[in-house]
Order: structure tokens, then sequence, then C-alpha cells
């Protein structure tokens, strides 16, 4: 059975390494499939032609859907996948998901999330942004819901400013994910109700 990778990417700078970042998950040892669920602000950081994967958007998720008995993109994306990597998590979405909104379909899909599977977040953000009391809490809160965090890294940001706030690097959100799938193996779980899920929807 196919290991599903899920990655999501919102609206920050850091969302120019999506074409790298899933190139490189595309090179793992278990051979994963992979789709990235973009928002429209990440969108403005690549170009969709560069990423080896299918890229949705919330236009998919309303263009799928017409009538009762249609299926739904963020429920049918939980079902598919097996982890979940958001990278770059955006200030923004960070404060939406602590929140339990769900106004698009990354945070959909986030809010329909099946807990028996990993979900992992990237933040990244300006230095400031970083600092803001509100931002430790609202870190907490998610790994409050058993999410795990993969830390922002001190450096010289696109805006000039200089210190926390950058997401990590790519090298170090695959070693994560492949730690999180050697546990899937080693454990022998998987959150998917079907043994015949396939690469592309």
């Amino acid at each position: 059975m196919p290991i599903n990778i899920l990655v999501g990417c919102t609206g920050s700078v850091a969302s120019i390494k999506i074409p790298k970042l899933v190139h490189n998950l595309l090179k793992l040892d278990e051979k994963p499939c992979v789709k990235v669920v973009a928002t429209s602000h990440a969108l403005h950081f690549f170009n969709t032609d560069d990423v080896e994967a299918p890229v949705l958007s919330d236009k998919d998720e309303w263009e799928m859907w017409s009538r009762i008995g249609d299926p739904v993109l963020h429920i049918e994306l939980r079902r598919w996948a097996d982890l979940f990597l958001i990278a770059p998590l955006d200030a923004n979405t960070l404060a939406k998901i602590a929140g339990g909104l769900c106004d698009n379909l990354l945070t959909c899909v986030v809010r329909a999330w099946d807990s028996k599977c990993p979900l992992l977040f990237a933040p990244a953000m300006n230095t400031y942004m970083w600092e803001h009391p509100i931002t430790a809490t609202q870190i907490e809160t998610l790994k409050g819901f058993g999410y795990q965090e993969v830390p922002c890294v001190s450096k010289l940001l696109a805006c000039g400013d200089k210190g926390f706030g950058a997401m990590a690097e790519v090298d170090t959100l695959v070693s994560v994910v492949e730690s999180s799938l050697k546990n899937i193996e080693k454990e022998g779980s998987s959150c998917k109700p079907t043994s015949d899920s396939v690469c592309c929807l």
C-alpha cells in the first residue's frame, strides 16, 4: 500500500521552497505519493508547473462538488493522506487553526483531520511576528491538539530582519517526515479506512 503525504503551504515567502520540498519527499525510500494543498496567497510564491505533484486549491474544492453525493475534497484528502505536513505555516493560518477556523481548503483539511495520523507544522513568519506573545500560545494550542512542531530557525529573513521565524530547512523537514513514516510502518497503523487508496483523486 502506498504511503501518501499531503503537503500544505500558506502565504509565507518560504512557500518558494515547495518545488524542492516535494522533489526531496518523492526521493524517500518509502516512494510516497505526494499532493500539495496551497492557499491562494501561497500560490504567489511558486509556479505550480515546477512542482512534481498535484497542487490543489480552493478552486478545486468548489469545482468538485455540485450536488449531494459528489465527493467533498477536504474529506477525500483526509481519507487519502497518511501524513499532513504544513510547511510553511504562516502567522495568519496558525491563528486560524488555533481558533478552529476553516475558511479555505487547507484549514478545512486540518479541521477534518484524523488524530490517528501525524500532522506536522513548520512555522514561518517575520521575527517580530514570531516574538509576539500570542504566537507562543497558538503554537502550544496546536501541540495540545497532538500536532508536531518542526521548529523555526534563526537567519537573515527575506524581509531583511534577522532572527527566529524562518522555516526549518528542507532537509530537516524531510528528515522529520521520514521519521514519522517509519513510526507508522513500525506500529503498522494507518488512518486510512481502506487499503485501496490511489495516488490521484
